[in-house]
């Protein structure tokens, strides 16, 4: 069974796309997911500025976290079942340099502009804030040029659910 994986930028759509792909039959395990067990709420909310702010601290945080996240998703992917498509989401899949380790990398884009406006609507965020999260992440086009299989996603909820059924029927033909 090949190794799968889907990435792209900070609000582009992955846990959307990730839900419609489950009612596929796709099995998933998000990064963050797991990033949320290690990490509590309130110790995110306190890191935050200052990980996004200070390359320094950031990476300090992700050497101490990346190992354990990695281990997680290397189990789940490892123990699929035959004809059942198992797919890791990882955000910061390229800028983590695990690319290699997976047969096949779908991303997920959005446009710029876009993807600043669901941070502000969708979990409160500043500008400011925002563009910060979308400097601490490498450019979605470069990890669209580096993926296997690319979902645009600057429309609506049913469009980016038609993807999914256009991205599971491709997977599912490379996987029999």
């Amino acid at each position: 069974m090949p190794k799968l994986c889907l990435t792209g930028g900070i609000a582009c759509g992955k846990s959307l796309l990730s839900r419609y792909l489950r009612e596929r039959g796709i099995e998933t395990l998000d990064a963050d997911d797991i990033v949320h067990e290690l990490i509590p709420a309130e110790e995110r909310r306190r890191l935050a500025p200052l990980v996004f702010n200070n390359p320094a601290a950031r990476k300090e945080l992700e050497s101490r976290i990346h190992p354990l996240v990695k281990a997680r998703l290397e189990a789940f992917t490892s123990a699929a079942k035959p004809g059942v498509p198992r797919l890791a989401i990882i955000p910061l899949l390229f800028e983590c340099k695990w690319d290699a380790e997976y047969d096949i990398i779908c991303c997920v884009i959005s446009d710029r502009a876009k993807q600043i406006a669901r941070m502000m609507q969708t979990r409160g965020y500043t500008r400011d804030e925002a563009e910060a999260r979308l400097s601490a992440q490498m450019d979605v086009a470069e990890k669209a040029r580096k993926s296997h299989y690319v979902i645009p996603n600057n429309g609506t909820a049913q469009e980016l659910e038609q993807e999914a059924a256009r991205f599971a029927a491709w997977l599912k033909e490379r996987i029999k």
